[in-house]
């Protein structure tokens, strides 16, 4: 679905490139969390993959074609969700969707779009008396106004209080089922670990690692648990190796003799893992 290879880019009157050297692809069905601080290219980057930066060096195919010999067509095909909202502030939310519709040669209901991000209430009220996290819900449902077969967001939860944030996640993974492939810049380390298959670490214009977040977290981590017990009373906690823990004669004496608080396992946060790849932290 996405296919960059060698991708490079310098602004004008740049003394080095924004985007070095990057290469990647994002499959069917897939959410790819290209992740870093802020200021570090992220949105260079998808500018580029969505049309709105040129020249640059390199290739760059979305669902098979060079984004080079594009046309309007390409953009029926893609949906891009903006990290400040751009919207028209004079006009109402059920307006300015009904706007962007026009763009498009067919589209979902509008109506039911505004109600899916609890907006069907404000549907009619002008967009400057939205607060930031109705104005990013509104935006976001526009990027899906016309059933794109690639998303392109940036830090699509920000602003959002965490009811509203887990519903447009809950909506990312729910275009993820239907086969859609998300291309999310973000640097919320939570969000990337709930919802991207694959994830890119990228600092300075490069990609320093790439991996699933599961597997990023493990390698490298204790093989350890920690098990919370009360005894007496008094909440303690012993920590035991994660190889033959069903044959450590402690542990098994714990869990028949004492009351379990808590048992957790010893691994690295996907946030530990960037700073240890990059030696950078995400601010």
């Amino acid at each position: 679905m996405i296919e960059v290879d060698g991708l490079t880019y310098t602004y004008r009157g740049g003394s080095r490139p924004t985007v070095r050297d990057i290469s990647f692809t994002v499959g069917p069905g897939e959410v790819f969390g290209f992740l870093g601080p802020s200021g570090a290219g992220k949105s260079t980057v998808q500018k580029i993959l969505t049309g709105r930066l040129a020249p640059f060096e390199g290739t760059v195919r979305i669902l098979g074609r060079d984004i080079r010999g594009r046309g309007p067509e390409y953009y029926e095909d893609i949906g891009v969700g903006f990290e400040l909202p751009n919207l028209f502030m004079k006009l109402t939310a059920r307006e300015n969707l009904r706007f962007f519709a026009s763009f498009y040669r067919s589209t979902a209901d509008i109506t039911e779009l505004l109600a899916r991000v609890g907006l069907d209430a404000d549907a009619d009220r002008r967009v400057e008396d939205f607060s930031k996290g109705m104005k990013m819900r509104l935006c976001f449902v526009r990027a899906l106004l016309h059933d794109p077969r690639v998303l392109f967001l940036d830090e699509p939860t920000s602003g959002l209080d965490p009811v509203n944030s887990r519903l447009l996640k809950d909506m990312v993974l729910e275009q993820r089922g239907r086969g859609k492939s998300v291309f999310l810049t973000t640097h919320n380390m939570h969000d990337a670990e709930e919802l991207c298959d694959r994830v890119a670490f990228f600092v300075d214009g490069e990609i320093r690692l790439s991996g699933a977040p599961g597997e990023l977290r493990a390698d490298g981590s204790r093989r350890s648990v920690v098990v919370e017990y009360r005894q007496d009373g008094v909440v303690s906690a012993k920590e035991f190796a994660l190889d033959r823990l069903g044959t450590d004669e402690t542990f098994v004496e714990l869990l028949r003799h004492h009351e379990l608080v808590s048992v957790h396992s010893r691994e690295r946060s996907l946030e530990d893992v960037f700073v240890t790849a990059t030696g950078r932290r995400l601010s």
